[in-house]
């Protein structure tokens, strides 16, 4: 039993490592900054997500046996397969947009969040980069209202394939033309910005896999064909998997100049925009 995906893994190798070689947005290495412990996050991270969608799913459908009428549950897993996989895909985007936001907002969860963020080079492995604290919250967030209202196992699982294969291409080194689909499905492009160590990219494009949510809660960077200068952030986060493990609860530990801008010096800077978008109220990391 492959318990930490290890066979997974080397097929998402396989087929990401060499379109990155022959298709790079930036040049980079494949033994690249970061990724033996891109590569721990990959085995321990995997375990503890499995676990903690497990308990979701459980305790999801003991309350909703108790909450939900059958008629409801029976009429949503009843929809077509197709229907209900895209039914999923924009509730669990929402919860996933929300929750990212916040992540990046609330100062507390942003030191979590910071871990991922913390990147410099990034490519596919980048999307199993995160604290465990963040995925597990990101996860509750977005999964509870599809075990909650009964959805199908078949568009669960249709569902997972599309979420897992699409997280790794939006973080992959892939320069890959959208064209108007850009406004549909999240890009690498459109993900890459949001991980840019640059002011005009802070706290934008949230969404996981739907940008026309960034655009309806004015998020929404456009950026052309540009490629950000840098990726990370200002204030180094430990080079090490348990560094980062315990980097947002050391009581001590700094905090990037991102998470905590200073609102006076921004507010010349500051487009109507930008103050539309966040109803003038900065918003913060």
């Amino acid at each position: 039993m492959d318990i930490f995906g290890i066979k997974g893994l080397l097929i998402c190798a396989l087929i990401f490592i060499p379109f990155e070689h022959l298709f790079a947005e930036r040049p980079q290495k494949i033994l690249r900054k970061g990724l033996g412990v891109d590569l721990i996050y990959v085995l321990l991270n995997g375990l503890i997500v499995k676990g903690v969608i497990i308990l979701i799913a459980a305790n999801t459908l003991e309350a909703a046996a108790m909450l939900v009428p059958r008629s409801v549950s029976r009429a949503v897993g009843g929809q077509p397969i197709w229907l209900q996989v895209a039914e999923i895909i924009l509730i669990t985007d929402i919860g996933v947009y929300w929750a990212h936001r916040a992540f990046h907002e609330i100062p507390a969860l942003w030191k979590f969040h910071a871990v991922h963020h913390g990147i410099e080079e990034l490519d596919w492995l980048g999307a199993f980069h995160s604290h465990p604290v963040d995925a597990m919250v990101t996860k509750a967030i977005s999964l509870t209202p599809i075990f909650f209202l009964g959805f199908s196992e078949a568009s669960i699982a249709v569902f997972s394939v599309i979420y897992f294969w699409h997280t790794l291409l939006v973080h992959s080194n892939l320069r890959i033309p959208f064209g108007p689909l850009k406004w549909l499905i999240a890009s690498p492009q459109f993900h890459r910005w949001h991980h840019a160590n640059q002011r005009e990219a802070y706290d934008k494009n949230f969404a996981g896999q739907l940008p026309f949510l960034d655009v309806v809660f004015g998020t929404y960077n456009a950026t052309g064909n540009r490629v950000p200068e840098k990726y990370g952030v200002d204030d180094p986060v430990p080079s090490s998997y348990f560094g980062q493990i315990g980097y947002p609860l050391l009581p001590r530990a700094k905090r990037s100049n991102r998470a905590v801008p200073d609102i006076e010096a921004l507010q010349p800077a500051r487009t109507s925009q930008d103050q539309a978008a966040t109803g003038a109220v900065d918003i913060v990391r």
